[in-house]
């Protein structure tokens, strides 16, 4: 009874609560999120399954399609999802991280009511909470094209997801104990492929067909570089973005990036190493594989293919060639390159620096020095109901000052509608990767040194790939620019998941002052109050 009261309500929820035209298709999801044995790499663990599965379900869909998905919390502590590269249009309060959302109390649900707007590609969700992360709940999700947009490839005979990442033997609530503690995490134990350890995934294919590959690094640490034994591989997609058809051997994810390759199986009938490794580490970890023919005359045989492993410049070389196609059509008819961005003036830069050190003798992470603290309410909702005291706006500053790391609820402010420059600057000797909820930005230069103004002679102003998440190469910068056009408070964070949980994150609030429904849409009927926010009341049901 009580399950079939949980589901009537669910449908009376995603029913009265229409963000969008319902022109636009409805495709409803119900999750029970669970703890479960796994053995990834051998070792039993604690992992966070969604229907039993680890890692959990695909979500498909179609541009502008609306996602009512239900999340039953089932674990014995708070929980959130958040969908990294869904834009959320006019609509943070639904991004899944606690800067916007309330958790999911134990034993309860909560409905996310999603619209794809004006999106295609290849993304992933993940659990935001907790170290989470760490022990599973993510999967893949795929935006087709609607059915009148062309798209620049023939349909491929399968699409598959493939999520890899760093992974460790340790429970995920080991690894936050040790990070609480004040210290840095050790290196990961092996790679994963789709949740399986070396040689644990296969992926059948026919001789002579060519099939979608869409993969997404959801590791905790490291970079990756991807490879196809004896396979060319074809770059259609990143992140939404319809690129050059550029073929490469090999291509690197750095941490929380998504693309889309084509390979066609033109190789003799047999089995062949899928092979996945860090990068810039010592030693290397390597994650394999299979890629079997269904004519296959025998079994992988001698070493996975070997490649990059610490060469910088190799990895920089093919992110500089990364670009997009001008006369693609993205997710409206219209091509890619009819946005000018190159043609648009900056309003304000922004210079973002990444550092580390410690605070009170613990192991903490910032951004222009100030290390992010989560408060007791959630930001978007203290913005929303006007409470005060929850976070101070200017809270960190748009340039690095190079002084010490200090403690805050970092909250920068910006205009709507603004065209803005934002600079990452990494002083340190390990890659890092940024992400931006909320957008797409155009990624139009990055290079080694210190960045100054004359760096901007060499930004590409025509054809540079948009994303929303990029890597910063040690003693490098990379800038991008993005246009405000998405009012809400989004998370900009780093994807290196111990320096996340340690403040290496902010809040970007863009803001207006109109309370227009063409500007945002008013705080979802079903949200969870929590905080000083508890026992205030939105939109009646």
């Amino acid at each position: 009874m009580r399950l079939h009261l949980e589901v009537a309500l669910f449908y009376s929820i995603a029913s009265l609560f229409a963000i969008a035209g319902a022109e636009n298709p409805y495709r409803f999801f119900n999750w029970n999120v669970t703890y479960g044995d796994i053995y990834p790499l051998g070792v039993r663990q604690t992992g966070i399954l969604i229907n039993g599965q680890f890692p959990g379900p695909d979500v498909l869909s179609v541009t502008n399609d609306n996602l009512i998905i239900n999340v039953f919390n089932s674990l014995n502590e708070p929980f959130l999802l958040s969908w990294n590269g869904i834009q959320q249009r006019r609509n943070s309060f639904e991004d899944g991280v606690y800067g916007t959302t309330c958790p999911i109390p134990p034993g309860k649900n909560f409905t996310y009511i999603l619209q794809v707007k004006d999106q295609i590609g290849s993304f992933y969700y993940f659990p935001s909470l907790a170290f989470h992360k760490a022990a599973g709940g993510f999967g893949g999700i795929r935006i087709l094209s609607r059915s009148l947009i062309p798209v620049p490839f023939p349909d491929p005979a399968g699409d598959y997801t493939v999520l890899i990442g760093d992974w460790y033997k340790s429970n995920y609530t080991d690894l936050k104990a040790h990070l609480d503690r004040g210290k840095k995490l050790p290196f990961p134990d092996g790679i994963l492929i789709n949740g399986r350890g070396p040689g644990g995934a296969f992926f059948n294919v026919q001789q002579g067909k060519t099939y979608r590959l869409r993969i997404s690094n959801v590791g905790l640490q490291n970079s990756l570089n991807f490879r196809i034994q004896n396979h060319r591989l074809t770059l259609v997609e990143v992140e939404g973005t319809h690129t050059l058809q550029t073929t490469y051997s090999s291509i690197d994810l750095h941490l929380g990036q998504s693309c889309s390759v084509l390979f066609t199986a033109d190789q003799p009938a047999q089995d062949y190493y899928i092979a996945v490794s860090t990068r810039f580490t010592n030693p290397v970890l390597i994650g394999t594989a299979t890629l079997h023919y269904s004519n296959s005359a025998g079994p992988v045989s001698g070493p996975p293919p070997g490649g990059p492993t610490i060469q910088i410049d190799w990895s920089l070389n093919q992110a500089r060639s990364i670009r997009t196609n001008l006369t693609a059509s993205g997710p409206r008819p219209n091509p890619q390159g009819s946005y000018h961005y190159g043609l648009i003036n900056t309003t304000r830069t922004i210079r973002l620096a990444n550092s580390a050190g410690q605070v009170n003798g613990k192991q903490r992470y910032a951004v222009n020095s100030v290390s992010f603290v989560p408060a007791d309410t959630p930001l978007k909702l203290a913005d929303y109901f006007k409470i005060g005291g929850v976070f101070r706006i200017g809270s960190i500053s748009d340039n690095p000052y190079g002084g010490w790391i200090y403690l805050d609820t970092s909250v920068m402010n910006a205009d709507y509608r603004a065209f803005i420059e934002i600079i990452f600057q990494n002083n340190e000797d390990i890659v890092q990767s940024w992400h931006l909820d909320g957008y797409s930005f155009f990624v139009v230069g990055m290079d080694g040194g210190q960045w100054t103004a004359a760096s901007r002679k060499g930004y590409n102003l025509r054809d540079a790939v948009s994303r929303c998440t990029t890597q910063v190469y040690p003693k490098s910068w990379t800038a991008v620019y993005v246009a405000l056009d998405n009012v809400g408070m989004w998370n900009l964070r780093s994807e290196y998941w111990a320096r996340q949980y340690l403040g290496q994150q902010f809040y970007l609030r863009v803001y207006t002052t109109s309370t227009s429904l063409r500007d945002e849409y008013p705080i979802p009927k079903n949200a969870l109050l929590c905080g000083r926010a508890s026992g205030r009341s939105t939109r009646p049901l």
